[in-house]
């Protein structure tokens, strides 16, 4: 059984037992986590939102806040001296998926 699921601005497909990585939520590492915003359920009984599944709902336990590997930007102008370098680090949270209610 798996399930599609709306957060942060995308669509992420998860299954229970399995690790996703997501835009940052401000939740604390260990506690308990649940996704309303489900679009999909499928398995043996397929589940079609529109938009949304109802009643149904993801649960999950985060695991641990971080930044992703540095992403370097840099812009450069020929023949006129100029360049300019940045780096990003995008947060992420890491969250185990436990169940799936549909």
């Amino acid at each position: 059984m798996y399930a599609i699921i709306k957060t942060g601005g995308k669509q992420v497909k998860v299954e229970v037992g399995q690790p996703i990585y997501i835009e940052k939520l401000d939740v604390e590492a260990g506690e308990k986590v649940t996704f309303d915003e489900v679009v999909f359920v499928g398995g043996d009984n397929v589940k079609v939102g529109t938009p949304l599944v109802a009643g149904a709902t993801v649960e999950g336990t985060v695991e641990k806040q971080g930044r992703q590997k540095k992403v370097v930007t840099f812009r450069y102008l020929r023949r006129k001296n100029s360049h300019r370098k940045q780096g990003h680090r995008q947060p992420y949270t890491k969250v185990m998926i436990d169940a799936i209610n549909a």
